[in-house]
């Protein structure tokens, strides 16, 4: 059966990819330490679940709006107005399947064919593709260690071109862990003013923030900022609720009112009790936010003094998310690998430890390891690449 040539050329998710290799290990019995994971290794809050479950009991089963029922709607915009000095309308606010499905209704309401989307790397995995998807043209701005793997204004404006459409700030990043201070977004933003480029902003992990590093929004830097921002976020990573697949988008009625209509033939409408857990996250307290965010934080200590010691690789700190970075290239060079791919697939086959390579976010010689499991697990399977990368050094001299 012939396949679009649109659909041929997406390349499937490294990082799904990766976790299906290691279940497969572990089916046949294999202690797998899977450090690729990019989902909290915590169960959903219980408040939440009884809410979902109160809602079923109570009826609460049939479709609802395409873009959300009204109660969640207002439940965002409280969390916006509370956490981030923004001001938005229900007309402005869609929910939808998860963050993942909100960005590719957001490129399919956007571009037309040829429209380019800056996109700087590295990347999450989706945005080329869903880009290529709607029938964009994804230009990849390269940045590197020095700027802490950050777009600059001048990186931006050499990628600006006369079909460039939109740029996505990924804040808090996957999969580097940095976060754009606000003299970085103010000095971005100028740039997409003067072109009237879109900006979308995605704050998936926006909760996952550690140090003295403060999260901040493009959008609550100006209100001209904010008229060009789509803000992109979800429950995900925040609540634990990856499975419960709520995410939502912020931004222009008009473009909101397209991905509604998209929506509606589509998907018709998020999963409905899926919703109403959505609403008590956001209304009710949020200790098991700052738990969780706790959790993460001790582990990020620890795992990042053993990656500090990995011979031929370098680890900026990660400020956010739940990933370090490591920069593979001295090592790939000392032991004749092509890319991060082959060491990544050697590790799983040989010490069984799954990390994510870089080449699917745009950085080859990159891997990406998640600290989104225990912190036993997380020390051992630091402890066996470390042990792998030594075998592997000492087979060459």
């Amino acid at each position: 059966m012939d396949i679009t040539q649109r659909v041929s050329a997406i390349t499937p998710s490294s990082t799904l990819m990766i976790t299906a290799k290691a279940n497969e290990l572990r089916a046949a019995g294999i202690d797998v330490i899977g450090l690729g994971a990019g989902e909290p290794d915590f169960n959903t809050p219980e408040h939440i679940i009884e809410a979902a479950y109160l809602s079923m009991k109570q009826g609460l089963t049939k479709y609802t709006p395409s873009g959300g029922v009204a109660g969640l709607k207002d439940a965002i915009i409280a969390k916006l107005r509370r956490d981030q000095q923004l001001d938005y309308l229900r007309s402005e606010i869609l929910v939808g399947v998860g963050a993942k499905q909100v960005l590719a209704m957001i490129f399919q309401a956007l571009l037309n064919e040829g429209d380019e989307v800056v996109i700087p790397a590295p990347y999450w995995v989706s945005y080329p593709e869903q880009v290529k998807l709607a029938g964009g043209t994804p230009v990849i701005a390269q940045t590197t260690m020095v700027d802490q793997y950050k777009i600059t204004p001048e990186l931006l404006q050499e990628a600006v071109t006369s079909r460039t459409k939109a740029v996505i700030i990924n804040s808090p990043n996957n999969p580097t862990g940095m976060v754009y201070s606000e003299a970085e977004l103010l000095a971005i933003g100028k740039v997409c003013l003067q072109h009237q480029i879109i900006i979308i902003s995605d704050e998936i992990y926006e909760k996952l923030i550690y140090g003295s590093t403060k999260f901040v929004s493009i959008a609550q830097l100006s209100d001209e900022l904010k008229a060009l921002t789509i803000v992109v976020n979800g429950l995900s990573k925040s609540h634990a609720m990856t499975g419960w697949r709520i995410g939502y988008a912020a931004g222009n009625q008009q473009l909101i009112g397209a991905m509604e209509t998209i929506a509606s033939h589509t998907t018709s409408n998020p999963n409905t009790n899926a919703q109403y857990g959505a609403i008590a996250a956001y209304n009710s307290s949020q200790e098991s936010v700052l738990q969780m965010q706790q959790a993460f934080s001790e582990r990020r200590k620890t795992a990042y003094q053993q990656l500090s010691e990995l011979s031929f690789c370098t680890c900026e700190k990660p400020a956010g998310a739940f990933y370090f970075w490591v920069d593979c290239t001295a090592l790939l060079e000392k032991c004749g690998y092509d890319d991060a791919d082959q060491f990544a697939n050697e590790l799983l086959a040989e010490k069984y430890v799954a990390v994510v390579p870089g080449s699917g976010f745009g950085a080859p010689n990159h891997i990406r390891i998640s600290y989104a499991t225990g912190l036993d697990a997380l020390t051992e399977g630091i402890t066996r690449i470390s042990g792998f990368i030594k075998e592997k050094v000492a087979a060459i001299r």
